[in-house]
Order: structure tokens, then sequence, then C-alpha cells
């Protein structure tokens, strides 16, 4: 077939291309038809596939995550444990009613050990906080910087929690010495009976 022929081949005489030319069309439309058809699915197989790497990534995360978790566990079944014995001792420190009294005593007592002299042993109204009541007490003593350390960690050293807030210390003036100050705070565990009002009075009015 002569190069002037091929130059003569249009879409319009496709009828009467000659049968290699034919041939060789259609086997380059099927080519491009595969062609597209091939790219399309690897595009969308690439897409499932970037998807599902993505999903196990996090997978993997996830997994070496509760792995952590399962091989700690032991720690933290033994941690809880811990805490819940700390709490208990903390809440064994906790004076009931009864012995909030005894404990006031015990206070003003160190401070007379120490070789202090109170101006001021004031408790206040008693303040309700989540399962404990707290006690503060306005506390002003007269004496010197040595007696003050003794009877600040005698109270700390107390069986019960004590603890000291607001700690100030000025002088005495023309009187000599000097003065401390404080708010001795002191806490008691409520009873059933305290717990289920303050239970009642947190509540949404109109709600029972």
């Amino acid at each position: 077939m002569k190069l002037s022929e091929l130059n003569n081949l249009t879409l319009e005489n496709i009828g009467t291309w000659p049968k290699p030319v034919k041939i060789a069309a259609a086997v380059v439309v099927f080519a491009i038809i595969l062609g597209l058809g091939f790219w399309k699915d690897v595009s969308v197989q690439q897409e499932n596939l970037a998807t599902e790497e993505e999903r196990e990534r996090s997978l993997k995360v996830a997994f070496e995550g509760k792995q952590k978790k399962a091989a700690n566990l032991e720690a933290l079944k033994q941690q809880q444990e811990d805490i819940k014995e700390t709490f208990g001792d903390l809440l064994k420190r906790l004076p009931n009613k009864t012995e909030v009294a005894a404990l006031l005593v015990d206070i003003s007592q160190q401070g007379l050990a120490a070789g202090l002299e109170f101006e001021l042993f004031r408790p206040g109204a008693e303040k309700p906080a989540d399962f404990y009541v707290e006690l503060p007490i306005q506390i002003k003593v007269t004496g010197d910087y040595h007696a003050f350390g003794t009877f600040i960690s005698g109270v700390s050293d107390l069986p019960r929690i004590v603890t000291n807030h607001d700690i100030r210390i000025t002088p005495r003036g023309s009187a000599g010495g000097l003065v401390l100050e404080t708010v001795a705070k002191t806490y008691r565990y409520m009873d059933e009976e305290e717990e289920l009002a303050e239970s009642k009075a947190a509540r949404p009015r109109g709600r029972r």
C-alpha cells in the first residue's frame, strides 16, 4: 500500500479502507479501550489499597495501645489497691462528731506545751464537702519562732488530720515577742444521716 493512499484515508470512507488498515485501526482502538479500562480499575484499586493501609495503621495503633494496657494490667490493679489502702488510712484519720471536741483540746494542748499564750482560739462554722466536713479554727498566739515551730510541728503530728492556713507572724509591739495568727483546719467524716441530708440539699429544686 502506498503512502499517498494512506493520506487519503478518512473516517468518512472507513468502509473502503484496505483490510490491513482496518485490522490495525481495530487493534489500536481495542488497545485504547483496554488501557482506559485498566487505568480506571487500577486507580480504584489504588484508592482501596490506600484506605486499607490507613485502616491497618489505625488498627495497629489501637492494638499496641491495648497490648500496653494488658501488659500493665497487674501493675494498674496493684496501684488501685494501694490507692484504696491509702484512702482508707486517711479516712481513719478523720474524727467523727464525738471525737472533734477531744481533737480541739489536743490542738490547744500543743500550744500550751510549746509555751505559747493563746489570745484567740475560735472554732468556726462547719463546711460540708463531698464526704467530709471541714472545721476551721482561728488561732492567735504569742511567743517566739522556736515555740511557733514546735506548735505547728506538734499539730501536724497529731493522729488526726489538721492543716494550717494563712499563717502570719508579726511583732507584738511594745510588749515584746511575736504574734502568730493562723487558721487551723480539721476534718471529720459525715455520718449516714448527714450524707443523706447533704445529698438532698444538692438536688435541683423540684426534683425528687
